[in-house]
């Protein structure tokens, strides 16, 4: 893969506007039709219901500009199936907004890849899943054995090696495999794995089909867990604020309408389930929304900077940054701040 760096995509990127303004200009005198107006924003996400917010912002927003009968603002869900893709796509500008892994955005932000942090998606919501007919019961009984892990980037992994730090033990300690989320529940029942650990509904999945267990929750075991963060490219931020400063505010209410009743929670299950964004079975998205019903959760979407500063310091501990990043090299809060609330009219 041929990266260029920022500052080449930067220059690009102005040549590209100063011509399509050019064109803009002459084209009415030349008696020929104005370009088309630019398509929606194309928002790239995981399948993961620590990534909910995201199809619920979409479907508001839709449903907004219908009733308004105006496409100011467009949001598109773009799904991928792992982290690597993301990544890719977000670092070659193919994508300019993402909902990624927080540790990965801040080793971006490190590497000179312009991107920022601008809210939160979720809260709790990973996993670590052993198989219903295994004996493990604690993490010593997993010495040795194959667990899978997104991405050593992600802050499941974080939170792996803090579960094992508290039996005295290290990832040195078992043998860890990279996997995309969507191949996890697959792998356990074929034993191509001893367990996983994920994002939702993948222990879902497996636990409602009857041969996983949960062996440890986050929202058990690291209450202000935040793994999925809703991140764009600095060159979006300065060419359309009003554009990101829109998606914040829908994924900031979406977050609090999913938490305000169950019923919500449902209309979500039925969005997400379709094949426009997660092409899941409602049954598993509800099996995740309801057992229990904190597995998952999106009301509190603050960006508090002590939490990505313990983030950060633990990616240091595990070795995927290679030193500490200051938070305003990968943060851009001003959004967070000055959001308004968008209503959710679904």
């Amino acid at each position: 893969m041929t990266l260029e760096l920022p500052e080449s995509l930067s220059t690009g990127l102005a040549r590209r506007q100063l011509l399509r303004g050019a064109l803009a200009g002459a084209l009415p005198a030349l008696g020929l039709p104005a370009a088309a107006a630019p398509g929606p924003l194309v928002v790239g996400g995981l399948p993961v219901t620590c990534n909910l917010t995201l199809p619920v912002a979409c479907m508001a927003r839709a449903t907004s500009n219908k009733a308004a009968g105006s496409k100011a603002f467009e949001f598109e869900y773009s799904k991928y199936n792992g982290w690597p893709e993301i990544k890719e796509s977000l670092m070659t500008g193919r994508i300019q907004a993402a909902y990624m892994l927080a540790p990965l955005v801040m080793d971006l932000a490190d590497k000179r890849i312009p991107v920022k942090i601008v809210s939160l998606g979720h809260r709790s919501g990973a996993v670590i899943m052993v198989r219903t007919d295994s004996p493990y019961k604690k993490f010593k009984d997993l010495a040795g054995k194959r667990i899978a892990i997104p991405s050593r980037f992600a802050v499941d992994f974080l939170f792996l090696r803090k579960m094992l730090a508290a039996e005295g033990m290290s990832p040195k300690d078992i043998q860890i495999i990279e996997m995309p989320p969507p191949d996890m529940p697959a792998a356990l029942f074929a034993k191509a794995v001893d367990g996983y650990c994920t994002g939702e509904p993948f222990g879902a999945a497996a636990q409602k089909a009857g041969y996983a267990k949960p062996l440890r929750m986050t929202r058990d075991e690291w209450r202000n867990y935040i793994c999925c963060v809703l991140t764009v490219r600095e060159e979006l931020i300065k060419e359309n604020r009003p554009l990101v400063q829109n998606l914040v505010d829908h994924v900031q209410g979406a977050g609090n309408w999913l938490d305000q009743q169950a019923a919500n929670r449902e209309k979500a299950i039925q969005i997400a389930a379709g094949r426009k964004f997660f092409n899941q079975d409602p049954n598993i998205l509800r099996f995740v929304m309801e057992n229990p019903t904190d597995r998952v959760t999106y009301g509190d979407l603050r960006m508090i900077r002590a939490e990505f500063d313990e983030l950060m310091q633990l990616s240091v501990e595990a070795g995927t940054l290679k030193a500490p990043v200051s938070y305003e090299k990968y943060v851009d809060e001003s959004f967070v701040k000055a959001a308004k609330v968008a209503p959710i009219p679904i």
